[in-house]
C-alpha cells in the first residue's frame, strides 16, 4: 500500500452552512483516467489515527487487509479532516473514506457521495464527557458560562454533534452557556483538558478503555478523568462512502469485501476502526433515509445539512 497527501484541500467552515470547495480539473481528469484502467489502485481518504511507532496503525492494518480481499492494491490519502474527506470525495480525488454517522449524512445529503457500506448504530452511548478526576464539576448542571468545553472536530459525530445534544438535552446551549472550543482531534482534546487548557473534553466512550495502557490517543492512567455525562446512541455507526463515479469493478469489489474485513478476527489489527462498528450488522448500499436523524440533531448546533447540493 501507499500513502499519499492530497494536495490543496483547505479546511472547511461548518456553521449555518457548509462549504464544500472545488479542486482542480486536472486532478479530476486524473481519477477519471484511473477509473478507466481495471488495475487502478483504491484511493481511501483518512485523518491521521493514532501516532505510536510501536503500534500498528489501523489504517494500514485496513488498506493491506482491503488489498488482501480484493487483489488491488490500496493508496492511503491523508486529509486534515473529516470534512476534507468529503470534499475528496465529492470533487473524485478518492474512492472511498471511512467516515462516522454525522459527516456520512453530511456527505450524502449533498446528493453527490454514496454511502457504500453502513454499519447501524446499537443502543450505547457515543459520546462521553470527561473531565480532570480532580475537578469541581460533579455533573452537567455544575457547566457555567465561563467553562470550556473541548470538541474534536465541528465535523465529528462523538466528538461535536451528539456531545451538543446531549448538552442541549441539558439546558445548555453552544456559546451561552459554556464556552466552546474545536481542538482539532480527540487527542488533542485530552491533552487541552491534561493541560489546563479545557474543563471538559467531550469524546468518543471508547477512548476511556484505553487509560493506563500508554496509548498517545489517550495520554491518561486509570483514575484521572471521570466522565460527567454520557449522549444518546447514534441510528448509524459508521460508514464507508463513496465516489459517486467510482468505477463499477471497484464499487463491486468493496461491497463484497468491506463486510469480510470488519470481522471479529481483524478487531485487533483494526483498532478503534473496528470499535466504531459497535457489534453490528454492515448494510450494504443503504438507503439514504437512515440518515435522517442526523439531520434533525444537528439542527441542534447550528448546522443544516439537509440540503447541500
Amino acid at each position: 500500500m501507499r500513502p499519499r497527501a492530497l494536495p490543496a484541500l483547505g479546511l472547511l467552515a461548518l456553521g449555518t452552512a457548509v462549504l464544500l470547495a472545488g479542486c482542480s480539473a486536472s486532478a479530476s481528469a486524473d481519477s477519471d483516467a484511473a477509473a478507466s484502467d481495471s488495475d487502478a489502485p483504491i484511493t481511501f481518504a483518512t485523518t491521521p489515527l493514532g501516532d505510536d511507532p510501536g503500534a500498528e496503525n489501523p489504517i494500514e492494518a485496513f488498506a493491506g487487509l482491503v488489498e488482501a480481499e480484493t487483489g488491488r492494491e490500496v493508496e492511503i490519502v491523508d486529509v486534515p479532516d473529516y470534512t476534507a474527506v468529503v470534499e475528496a470525495l465529492r470533487n473524485h480525488h478518492v474512492d472511498i473514506g471511512f467516515m462516522s454517522g454525522f459527516p456520512s449524512a453530511l456527505a450524502v445529503n449533498t446528493g453527490e457521495v454514496d454511502s457504500l457500506v453502513a454499519w447501524p448504530g446499537n443502543d450505547d452511548p457515543v459520546s462521553i464527557c470527561l473531565v480532570l478526576d480532580g475537578s469541581p464539576l460533579e455533573s452537567l448542571d455544575d457547566i457555567t458560562p465561563e467553562t470550556v468545553v473541548a470538541f474534536a472536530d465541528p465535523a465529528s459525530s462523538s466528538g461535536y454533534f451528539m456531545p451538543v445534544a446531549m448538552l442541549h438535552d441539558a439546558g445548555l446551549e453552544k456559546d451561552a452557556d459554556y464556552t466552546p472550543m474545536f481542538s482539532g482531534g480527540h487527542d488533542m482534546s485530552f491533552t487541552a483538558l491534561k493541560e489546563g487548557q479545557a474543563d471538559v473534553a467531550c469524546t468518543s466512550t471508547i477512548f476511556p478503555s484505553m487509560a493506563g495502557l500508554g496509548d498517545p490517543m489517550f495520554p491518561f492512567e486509570k483514575g484521572e478523568t471521570r466522565s460527567i455525562g454520557e449522549s444518546d446512541s447514534m441510528p448509524v455507526a459508521v460508514t464507508v462512502l463513496a465516489d459517486q463515479e467510482l468505477a463499477d469493478d471497484k464499487r463491486e469489489l468493496l461491497a463484497q469485501a468491506l463486510p469480510k474485513v470488519f470481522v471479529e478476527e481483524n478487531a485487533d489489527a483494526l483498532g478503534a476502526m473496528f470499535e466504531a462498528m459497535q457489534g453490528t450488522e454492515p448494510i450494504v448500499d443503504p438507503d439514504p433515509s437512515i440518515f435522517q436523524p442526523f439531520v434533525d440533531i444537528a439542527a441542534i448546533a447550528d448546522v443544516d445539512i439537509s440540503d447541500l447540493g
